[in-house]
């Protein structure tokens, strides 16, 4: 049986997933609402396809509780932040979660940190743990580090096509979860030690932070001297060996916008690019701010309340408001000017901000300028409805007819 703690984005597609494929699972979480609405036979965010695999779980027998398990395989997935002063890793919860986990498991239990951490993580927090409690690594517990590698609105396609990697103190318990697994994944899963393991993953968020970051600085420089940056990007892509992302209006998400920094923090004096880069991106929601300001002096509006912005989520077609750039933006310009602009989106049900709409005609009727920070399929689908607004579009959907980046 494997208990998976931490029932959230990551750690509830993982159990679904394992009990789908005949895995024995129990899924367990401190959130008591949480755990009360699994159990009631209910989501708790939206994902495509995640119904259909919930409901093949729930049939295959899997449980949910706010209680830890007495078994021999853990997958922990609990949040990791990051100090925003420090820029280091906060370990917290996967240390609580650890600390649990070593008074219920049984002798030569594998202990399997699913959550993202910075190189050393392990080393520092969990191996320490095992040893305060009176067990030895690599005979009482075995522990792994087996970082996930999927995105809100695919999660379930990319848990089953997306290669893995497993870092273990051992081979034998690097095969040992391999097999576990491959139960459901059908690419690539690579066998190796924890500090790779946690390295790569951390890497491949870092890589994709920097690529993002210099579309964004190209866009400021584009809009410094008037030029078109899509038009330049597009031409530059051409090229075979230049594949230039788009810019945006920031970067969220728990990934990309979070683990960059734990490479900032462990090592200061060496990721320079890094720390740039992640600055630039951090400024996004600000230098979309100040294109309102500029879009309102030109177009002689002075009335903010009639500004609204199109899209709460970090990105398109997902609920997931973490580290959303929008609400970056929000929480710039409230400090700024008091009164919060207005905000719609589609995906997200409940009141999360101030001004917040729940229908997309209320919203445009009451707003002259539009930011597309979000480009919802909803969107799309009603381009016809923006033809009389003025319009911001930070994701370059709407062609040369309304204002860029």
């Amino acid at each position: 049986m494997v208990n998976v703690i931490g029932l959230g984005y990551i750690g509830l597609p993982t159990a679904l997933m394992l009990a789908s494929h005949g895995i024995k699972v129990v899924g367990t979480d401190y959130n008591e609402k949480l755990v009360e609405t699994l159990n009631k036979g209910q989501t708790t965010f939206k994902e495509q396809g995640l119904d259909r695999l919930f409901q093949n779980a729930l049939d295959a027998g899997i449980q949910f509780t706010t209680e830890y398990q007495a078994t021999d395989m853990y997958i922990v997935s609990v949040p990791t932040p990051y100090d925003k002063f420090s820029k280091k890793v906060d370990a917290a919860y996967v240390v609580e979660a650890v600390k649990e986990v070593l008074k219920k498991a049984r002798e030569g239990a594998v202990l399997v940190i699913e959550s993202t951490v910075s190189p050393g993580t392990i080393e520092r927090f969990v191996r320490p743990e095992v040893e305060a409690s009176g067990q030895k690594t690599g005979k009482d517990i075995h522990l792994v580090h087996a970082p996930e590698r999927i995105i809100p609105g695919n999660m379930v396609y990319e848990l089953i096509h997306n290669n893995r990697t497993i870092g273990a103190d051992d081979r034998e318990t690097g095969e040992k979860v391999k097999r576990l697994y491959a139960s459901f994944c059908m690419g690539e899963i690579v066998v190796t030690d924890i500090r790779t393991a946690e390295m790569t993953k951390v890497v491949e968020n870092t890589y994709r932070a920097v690529n993002i970051a210099f579309a964004n600085e190209l866009a400021k420089i584009c809009r410094h001297d008037n030029m078109d940056v899509y038009e330049i990007i597009r031409i530059c892509n051409m090229h075979p060996r230049v594949n230039i992302l788009h810019p945006g209006p920031g970067v969220g998400g728990h990934c990309i916008s979070v683990d960059p920094w734990f490479l900032v923090g462990d090592y200061p004096s060496l990721a320079k690019v890094i720390d740039e880069s992640m600055k630039t991106n951090d400024a996004m929601p600000a230098f979309v701010l100040h294109r309102i300001y500029d879009i309102m002096k030109e177009k002689k509006m002075d009335d903010l309340s009639r500004v609204g912005l199109y899209g709460l989520t970090y990105k398109e077609n997902v609920d997931d408001c973490r580290e959303s750039p929008t609400l970056q933006l929000l929480e710039s310009q409230e400090k700024h000017l008091g009164s919060p602009l207005k905000v719609y989106d589609p995906m997200v049900g409940d009141d999360i901000v101030p001004n917040q709409y729940h229908d997309l005609d209320e919203f445009l009727d009451s707003v002259d300028l539009v930011i597309i920070m979000v480009a919802h399929d909803e969107i799309r689908k009603h381009m016809d409805k923006l033809e009389r607004k003025v319009v911001l579009d930070t994701q370059n959907i709407f062609g040369k007819a309304c204002y860029h980046l």
